[in-house]
């Protein structure tokens, strides 16, 4: 069993960067792929990045290519959500997830073993 605890949200201006944060515990995250997902009210949650283990392929939906990176620490057991140059439309709970197919980039939420709670994203115009 894995936990995932998301940080690094906030409130913040459209150009503005975040950074969030996804520790796990309870095993190590070097043992899966990482993924970010986000939800918006209304709307159904969404792929925004995921990396394989070893942090050497990554992928991205098309609206966040360029403005947002993904990266693990596998030491600190932290995956991070580099979000640069935000939009207003960028605004939703982001969530990490940890999927069982290490060495791939699932793009698909029901790929993905374990979810964290979520952390708040808001960006105003």
């Amino acid at each position: 069993q894995v936990q995932l605890v998301e940080s690094g949200g906030g409130l913040v201006q459209a150009g503005d960067s975040l950074r969030l944060s996804c520790v796990g515990s309870r095993r190590t995250l070097g043992d899966y792929a990482m993924g970010w997902f986000r939800q918006a009210p209304g709307m159904r949650r969404e792929f925004v990045a995921a990396i394989t283990w070893t942090g050497d392929n990554t992928d991205y939906t098309d609206s966040v290519k360029g403005r947002f990176t993904i990266s693990r620490d596998n030491a600190k057991n932290t995956v991070y959500l580099q979000m640069n140059s935000l939009k207003p439309e960028d605004t939703a709970v982001y969530s990490c997830a940890a999927s069982a197919r290490s060495y791939s980039t699932p793009q698909s939420d029901y790929l993905y073993n374990y979810w964290g709670q979520g952390t708040q994203v808001t960006v105003s115009s």
